[in-house]
């Protein structure tokens, strides 16, 4: 199917905001509920964004358009590439579209920068990316991560398999902080020690950098045997390609999966070949939730699904089983309390399901490596990291 065919068929489904013009509240037409879904359209982050979308939705095309027996309204708004656009985005599907639950959003400072209006509005918010640390969580649920877990994954392989120091490197922004953070803290209470002059981790400008050369000069001075990273997107993309033809390219790359997920690794091509990274998905998970979700996916895209779009997949299957819990008139409030009465969630991942202490997932990380899958390059499994959540 075209991404035009597949378009139309979501029109055709009532999925997109402008299909229905809804009256009457939450509630809009007769059994219809409005879900909001806000992500990255636009910016840096663009592709991320367009996957969590599209994860969404190839739920709701799979489900007959909707979610615990209600026909749902999704509408999405652009997220673009951080607070200031993420916050009058959000207000607007809160306060005048009135949706009963919120997902989607990339960035974890836009995840932070909207939680006043999620907590005015009183409705769940489902994360489908990276969350930062947050007081309150009495509405806030994520079928991702918490951004500092996917570096604490990996640390421990990287101290038992790395002779000598690690060189961290990584965005400014709450992104890049809390993605570091979390490998440096749990790399150096398991002994590790950092190769960077000021035994912390370098952050490069976000997003202007666009030239890494001057910091791989800084690797090579700091007499670094390997180094651990957190790229995304565009940023990934250039990381990656200069780094393999830097004086630095014979260091062992380890980074969190980002830096080679989706649409990036294809842009890397054989720069990123033999990359390590740590990832709580891949396409090529041997499960039956998988296998059919790959194939869903594979359908309507050129390419496997991402991590981004699994857990957007799994945020529209939280909301199914939680909509259908909540009673014959679901509210906000009854859907959220729903949400935390859930169990295990069957996953193309393998099964998960929120902590009560974190509200994100309990769940298992993947090593993976940049390997030779046929004729294209593909993030491959090569071994089980840690459980992590509480």
């Amino acid at each position: 199917m075209s991404m035009r065919k597949m378009a139309a068929a979501f029109i055709a489904l009532g999925l997109v905001g402008a299909a229905t013009a809804c009256s009457g509240g939450s509630g809009g037409a007769a059994g219809t509920l409005k879900i909001g879904l806000l992500a990255s359209l636009s910016g840096t982050y663009q592709a991320v964004g367009t996957d969590i979308r599209d994860g969404f939705q190839l739920y709701l095309s799979t489900h007959g358009g909707k979610l615990g027996g209600h026909q749902i309204e999704l509408i999405v708004a652009d997220e673009g590439d951080g607070a200031p656009t993420a916050v009058p985005a959000a207000t607007k599907l809160v306060k005048q579209d009135k949706v009963v639950a919120l997902t989607g959003v990339v960035g974890g400072g836009s995840a932070a920068a909207i939680q006043p209006v999620v907590a005015q509005g009183k409705i769940p918010f489902i994360g489908a990316n990276g969350r930062p640390e947050l007081k309150d969580i009495t509405r806030v649920w994520h079928t991702s991560y918490l951004s500092q877990e996917t570096g604490a994954a990996i640390a421990q392989y990287v101290r038992d398999n790395v002779d000598g120091k690690v060189y961290a490197i990584g965005p400014d922004y709450q992104g890049g902080w809390d993605q570091l953070k979390g490998f440096t803290d749990a790399f150096t209470r398991s002994g590790g020690k950092l190769a960077n002059e000021s035994g912390k981790t370098t952050f490069t400008p976000f997003p202007q950098t666009k030239n890494f050369t001057p910091y791989f000069a800084q690797i090579k001075a700091s007499g670094a045997d390997a180094v651990y990273t957190f790229y995304a997107g565009g940023a990934a993309i250039e990381f990656v390609k200069q780094y393999a033809q830097s004086e630095v390219k014979d260091l062992p790359l380890y980074a969190a999966g980002f830096l080679t997920e989706g649409g990036v690794l294809n842009a890397q091509g054989e720069a990123a070949r033999d990359v390590f990274s740590v990832l709580n998905y891949s396409p090529d998970l041997d499960n039956a939730e998988n296998r059919a979700f790959v194939a869903a996916w594979k359908a309507n895209h050129d390419g496997p699904p991402t991590t981004y779009a699994m857990a957007s997949y799994d945020a529209a299957a939280v909301l199914d089983k939680a909509i259908g819990a909540a009673g014959e008139n679901p509210t906000p409030e009854s859907i959220n309390t729903a949400i935390g009465g859930l169990g295990q969630i069957d996953s193309p991942r393998g099964a998960w399901q929120f902590s009560k202490k974190t509200h994100s997932p309990v769940q298992k990380w993947y090593l993976r490596q940049v390997r030779q899958d046929g004729r294209a390059l593909s993030n491959t499994v090569v071994g089980d990291l840690a459980t992590v959540g509480e």
